[in-house]
């Protein structure tokens, strides 16, 4: 039986008075691509973003790779941990090459000149090889993203997670991400994707994760998900997405 990599106990996090996470029990194991799926303001992205501590969780416990990370833990199995933006947050002043080197000279500390080996690979893998010298603004959406992609790898986590990758794209772009996100889950790292896109969660997860109000609501595989939801509110959430 693979171990569970990510091990969410019990987990409570709130922004004020807004409770954002109301006790959250979530297991990932090894190699598994779990999909998460729900209305905005349910709590996806405060999911993923208290697994990685960006934001830090009130109580509860979070485990990654066998370590218990937040409340005031600091704790090294974060680097283990690559994350995807909306936004793609990449750095403007740097070509795309540093963007993608600067993390394993920094915190892997391996020279710049093995660092761009890496990166320059891994665009080569997500089709970037011929915008090594461009800078993010003369990319397009989707190339950025991709970039950012590349980059998360280049730190060779044992976990990537995915904040709504597509929902900052035109959709035009949209599938090129995903395409590249698909060849990613063929190659055995664990991924958890938050995402609005109903038909990559159906064809590349190995489980659907439904959250609403904070909650997770229904998980299971892809198939009982989108065919057989056993939860009102999953059913009523699909076919307002789907009938779009």
């Amino acid at each position: 039986m693979t171990r569970p990599i990510i091990e969410m106990r019990n987990v409570v996090k709130s922004f004020g008075l807004f409770k954002a996470l109301h006790g959250v029990n979530l297991q990932v194991k090894e190699g598994e691509i779990v999909v998460v799926i729900g209305p905005s303001g349910s709590g996806k992205s405060t999911l993923i973003r208290c697994i990685n501590q960006l934001e830090e969780h009130n109580s509860g416990e979070i485990i990654v790779d066998g370590a218990e990370v937040g409340r005031g833990r600091k704790s090294t199995v974060l680097t283990e941990v690559g994350m995807v933006f909306q936004s793609f947050n990449l750095f403007p002043h740097m070509t795309v090459l540093r963007n993608v080197a600067l993390g394993p000279v920094r915190v892997r500390g391996l020279s710049w000149a093995s660092a761009e080996e890496r990166a320059r690979r891994l665009l080569t893998r997500v089709g970037l090889e011929g915008h090594v010298e461009k800078y993010p603004a003369q990319l397009s959406g989707g190339q950025q993203q991709r970039v950012g992609i590349a980059r998360a790898l280049a730190m060779e986590p044992k976990v990537l997670l995915f904040d709504e990758p597509t929902s900052a794209l035109d959709p035009e772009m949209v599938g090129e991400v995903l395409d590249v996100m698909q060849q990613l889950a063929k190659t055995g790292v664990t991924m958890v994707v938050v995402t609005h896109e109903m038909g990559f969660a159906r064809r590349v997860a190995d489980r659907v994760v439904f959250m609403d109000g904070g909650r997770i609501i229904e998980e299971g595989p892809p198939d009982e998900i989108f065919n057989a939801p056993r939860d009102p509110r999953l059913g009523s959430f699909l076919q307002a997405v789907l009938s779009h």
